[in-house]
C-alpha cells in the first residue's frame, strides 16, 4: 500500500491565488500587507507539511501555529476570498496533528470560516465553514487510518517474531521429551544386557534388539519431530510404559478403560505418561507404579510410584514443558513427591 506523501499535500499551496486575485482587483486593503500575508503563509504552509513528515513535533510546535496565526489574521483582516488560506491551514493540520486536538483546531479554522464570509448571507457562511473542514478533515482520515495500518503490520511482525519463537521453544520441548524418554529407556535395557550377558546369553541378545529397534524408533520420532510431531498418543505410551517399566524392574498397573478422545487431548495424555514414566524409571529408585485414567466431567489422569520422592519436586525441562502444554489447553498438572513421585494432570473432557 502506497504511504501518503508531501507532494500530493503541497500542490494545495495554490489556494493563495485566490486572496491573490482578490488583492490584484482591488480588495484586501493594503495592499501591501496582503501580499506580505500571502508570501508568509505560502512559506509556512510548505514548512508545516514538509515537517509533518518528517519531524511531526517540529511541525506541531513551530510552523503550524504560525500558519494558524496567519490565516486567522488575515481571515479577519481581510475575510472574502482568505476562506482559502485558511482552507490551506486546515490541510496542514490534518496532515500534522492527531487525535482529538486535530478536531478541536479543525472545529476552530471552520469557525473562522465562517466568519470571513459574514457580508455574503447564511448559506456563503456555512458553506466556507463546511468547506474549510472537511478539507482538514479528509487528510486527518487519511494520515490516521496509515498510522493505523502502520501500527498493525508492525503487530504482525512482532507476532510472527513470537510465533517463532514460540515454536522453537515447543520444538525443544518435543526433542527433549522424545529423547529424554528414549535415552532413559535405552540405558535401562543396557544396563538389562549387562546383567544378562554372564548367565543368559540369548535374553541378553533380545535385549540388545530392543535397544537397536529402540534407536531406530527414536530416529524416526526426530524426523517426524521436525514436520510437526505432537505425540503418538494415549494408548501407544501406555503401552510402552508396560515395557519400559518391566524392563527396569518396576512392577505396573495400569487401570486406563477405553475413552474416545479429540487428538489433542490423547497426545497431550500420551505425553504425561511418557513424562511422567521418564521420571519414574530415572528419579525414584521405585519398586511398583500405578497408572489410573478417571473421567467424572473431567478426564484425570494419574501416576503414582512408591519410590523415594522429594518434598519438593524441581520442575525441570520435561515437567515444566508438560505443564505449559498442559495448562494451555485448559487443564491442570500437580506434583507431589513426599510420599513416592506423583502426577496427576486434569484436562476438560
Amino acid at each position: 500500500m502506497r504511504t501518503p506523501d508531501k507532494a500530493g499535500i503541497y500542490v494545495w499551496v495554490v489556494l493563495t491565488g485566490f486572496p491573490a486575485a482578490e488583492t490584484v482587483s482591488g480588495g484586501n486593503q493594503p495592499a501591501w500587507l496582503s501580499w506580505a500575508a500571502l508570501a508568509a503563509a505560502a512559506v509556512l504552509y510548505l514548512w508545516a507539511v514538509r515537517l509533518a513528515f518528517a519531524d511531526r513535533g517540529r511541525a506541531v510546535r513551530l510552523a503550524l501555529p504560525a500558519l494558524i496565526t496567519v490565516a486567522v489574521a488575515g481571515g479577519v483582516a481581510f475575510q472574502g476570498a482568505w476562506s482559502f488560506v485558511l482552507t490551506m491551514a486546515a490541510i496542514a493540520t490534518g496532515t500534522a496533528v492527531r487525535g482529538a486536538l486535530g478536531m478541536i483546531l479543525l472545529l476552530a479554522l471552520a469557525a473562522v470560516g465562517v466568519f470571513t464570509q459574514a457580508g455574503l448571507g447564511p448559506l456563503a457562511m456555512i458553506f466556507s465553514g463546511w468547506g474549510v473542514f472537511v478539507a482538514g478533515l479528509i487528510p486527518w482520515i487519511i494520515v490516521q487510518l496509515w498510522d493505523t495500518i502502520h501500527e498493525l503490520t508492525e503487530t504482525r511482525r512482532e507476532l510472527a517474531r513470537v510465533a517463532v519463537s514460540e515454536e522453537r521453544l515447543r520444538f525443544s520441548r518435543d526433542l527433549h521429551d522424545l529423547l529424554g524418554h528414549t535415552l532413559s529407556v535405552i540405558v535401562v535395557k543396557a544396563e538389562a544386557v549387562r546383567r544378562l550377558i554372564p548367565g543368559d546369553g540369548e535374553t541378553a541378545a533380545r535385549q540388545a534388539a530392543d535397544i537397536e529397534q529402540i534407536g531406530r524408533l527414536a530416529l524416526a520420532e526426530v524426523r517426524a519431530a521436525v514436520t510437526g510431531y505432537r505425540g503418538r498418543g494415549l494408548e501407544a505410551e501406555l503401552a510402552a510404559a508396560r515395557d519400559v517399566l518391566a524392563d527396569a524392574g518396576i512392577g505396573v498397573l495400569v487401570q486406563a478403560p477405553s475413552v474416545p478422545l479429540p487428538p489433542e487431548t490423547d497426545a497431550l495424555l500420551g505425553w504425561a505418561v511418557r513424562e511422567g514414566v521418564t521420571n519414574v524409571v530415572r528419579h525414584s529408585a521405585a519398586r511398583s507404579c500405578r497408572i489410573t485414567l478417571r473421567q467424572a466431567g473431567e478426564l484425570e489422569l494419574e501416576i503414582v510410584d512408591d519410590g523415594k520422592g522429594a518434598r519438593e519436586p524441581v520442575e525441570g525441562n520435561g515437567l515444566g514443558g508438560l505443564r505449559e502444554r498442559v495448562e494451555a489447553a485448559g487443564g491442570r498438572l500437580a506434583v507431589a513427591g513426599e510420599d513416592g513421585f506423583r502426577l496427576r494432570v486434569t484436562v476438560p473432557a
